[in-house]
């Protein structure tokens, strides 16, 4: 029998379907091959090799240009949590960022800036929380300590960097010293002894 001419329309769609389809598949497997190469980019940027982690961090908007922010956003966290970033929480957070290689005018540098101004999700911090506790706990006993000893001593300058009131309130706020020892708790794997070294170091 002829084609008719609904049969021409539903061959003309059926084909229109197909190659949208293929397209459509093209740009998945485009944009598959571009984050696997930029999470490549970002492990050596960073030196982290963790395959999760690193898709963790890009989950959470980390680039190859500012994965080397990540052990810092729990100190920025700090700064924020009781409502905006004082400038001395300011400079001391860029004063961190600096000696730890993070060169002035640079994207993370630039990025660094915009959360201290901007203050990132909640969602932000805790991913990246999370992204940190699977990074140590790949770490020898010894290593996560270490780390560990680094974080409070890094939060704690943050935390004291505004002081107290003529010294009239305490240097650290409540619920800076409460977040100290919540995300130290969780990044040694909720070990309750780390805890209290943790209250210890801060009173």
């Amino acid at each position: 029998m002829p084609n008719t001419p609904f049969d021409e329309l539903r061959r003309t769609k059926e084909e229109e379907y197909f190659r949208k389809k293929e397209q459509e598949l093209i740009e998945k497997l485009r944009r598959r091959a571009t984050l696997q190469a930029e999470r490549r980019e970002m492990a050596e940027t960073s030196g982290i090799t963790n395959e999760d982690v690193l898709r963790d961090l890009q989950d959470l908007g980390y680039t190859r240009e500012t994965v080397s922010l990540w052990h810092l956003v729990p100190l920025l966290y700090v700064a924020w949590i009781d409502g905006d970033v004082t400038n001395q929480e300011r400079e001391r957070l860029l004063e961190l960022a600096r000696t730890r290689g993070i060169q002035e005018g640079s994207p993370a540098y630039q990025q660094l800036v915009d959360w201290i101004s901007h203050r990132p999700p909640r969602e932000f911090f805790e991913g990246t929380l999370r992204a940190i506790r699977h990074l140590l706990a790949s770490l020898p006993s010894g290593e996560q300590e270490a780390c560990r000893q680094d974080l409070v001593a890094c939060a704690t300058q943050i935390a004291e960097a505004s002081g107290g009131l003529l010294g009239l309130t305490p240097s650290i706020s409540k619920a800076e010293r409460e977040l100290i020892e919540r995300f130290t708790t969780e990044l040694v794997n909720h070990h309750q002894a780390a805890a209290q070294q943790v209250m210890a170091e801060l009173s």
